[in-house]
């Protein structure tokens, strides 16, 4: 037992894994802008819909929600950009892009117009930085197995 981990102990650590200065700042700028989102939503939610909409109490409800959602996205982007963990930052940039996408289609049903066309950008750069990430697209198998 004690030999195991005196291996342990001793092994190198594994190098860590480069991320490309451009996937770093998208990602960055991806936390700057879920954070600043769930700043709105904690503080002001009213600067999230239209000016004639009322804001109530189930409002309230589903800004703490969006603000958790994006609290937690921020957090994460900024921690694995932090520690260079390239496998779990691109897992994650696909799932941040594929938010935006159906934030878009959301946005487009809703008649959002004004917003939908950074909202598409927003996912489809983080998806090209997944897919940078991956090595491969993410819509294909390689991107997800080792």
């Amino acid at each position: 037992m004690s030999d195991l981990m005196q291996q342990y102990n001793s092994a190198p650590s594994a190098p860590r894994d480069s991320i490309v200065w451009w996937v770093q700042a998208v990602a960055t700028l991806g936390a700057l802008l879920n954070a600043t989102g769930a700043l709105i939503a904690l503080i002001n939610p009213a600067l999230l819909v239209s000016p004639p909409a009322q804001i109530s109490d189930a409002v309230h409800i589903y800004a703490g929600y969006m603000a958790s959602r994006n609290l937690a996205l921020a957090l994460l982007l900024v921690a694995l950009v932090a520690m260079r963990a390239s496998r779990a930052l691109g897992n994650l940039m696909a799932l941040v892009g594929l938010i935006q996408l159906i934030d878009a289609c959301i946005d487009c049903v809703e008649g959002r117009w004004p917003i939908v066309p950074g909202v598409l950008v927003f996912g489809v750069l983080f998806l090209i930085c997944a897919a940078r990430l991956a090595g491969y697209p993410f819509w294909k198998r390689a991107a997800w197995i080792s």
